[in-house]
C-alpha cells in the first residue's frame, strides 16, 4: 500500500549513485577485533517535506580481508546530504553498501534519527558470516 504516493522510491534508493567506498588490506586478518565508527554529522532530506533530517550513525564490524578507508566513507556519507530518503531505507542502503565493500566477519549498523515531533527512531541491522 502506497499511502503517501511514494511508489518506486525503494528502487530509486537502490539505484542511487554514490561515491565508492574505499577499502584497504587488513594486515591482521588472523586477529578478531572490532572497528567502531560513529558520526553525528550524517544528514539527508525527508522525502515528504524536503526538510533536513539529522542522524547519528554507528558502524561496528569485525574485518576479514578488508578494512574501510575513512576518507572515502566521509565522502560517501556526505553524498546523502541532498537525497530524499526515509531513515529505514538510509540505514539499509548504508548497511548493504558496507557489506558488499568489506565482506566482514560481522557488521552492525545503527542509525538514530534526531527526535522529530516527539518521536525518536532507531534502525538496527546486523550480519554475521557463517
Amino acid at each position: 500500500m502506497d499511502v503517501y504516493g511514494y511508489s518506486g522510491l525503494q528502487e530509486h534508493v537502490r539505484k542511487l549513485r554514490l561515491p565508492p567506498l574505499g577499502v584497504v588490506e587488513n594486515l591482521y586478518r588472523e586477529a578478531e577485533y572490532t572497528v567502531r565508527l560513529e558520526t553525528s554529522e550524517l544528514t539527508a532530506l525527508c522525502p515528504k517535506t524536503g526538510n533536513p533530517d539529522y542522524y547519528t550513525l554507528i558502524v561496528e564490524y569485525v574485518p576479514d580481508e578488508r578494512i574501510l578507508e575513512l576518507k572515502s566513507f566521509r565522502y560517501y556519507l556526505q553524498a546523502f546530504r541532498n537525497v530524499g530518503i526515509f531513515h529505514e531505507n538510509l540505514a539499509n542502503r548504508i548497511f548493504e553498501d558496507l557489506l558488499r565493500a568489506l565482506r566482514p566477519r560481522r557488521l552492525k549498523v545503527v542509525l538514530r534519527a534526531n527526535v522529530r515531533g516527539g518521536i525518536s527512531a532507531t534502525v538496527v541491522r546486523e550480519h554475521q558470516k557463517e
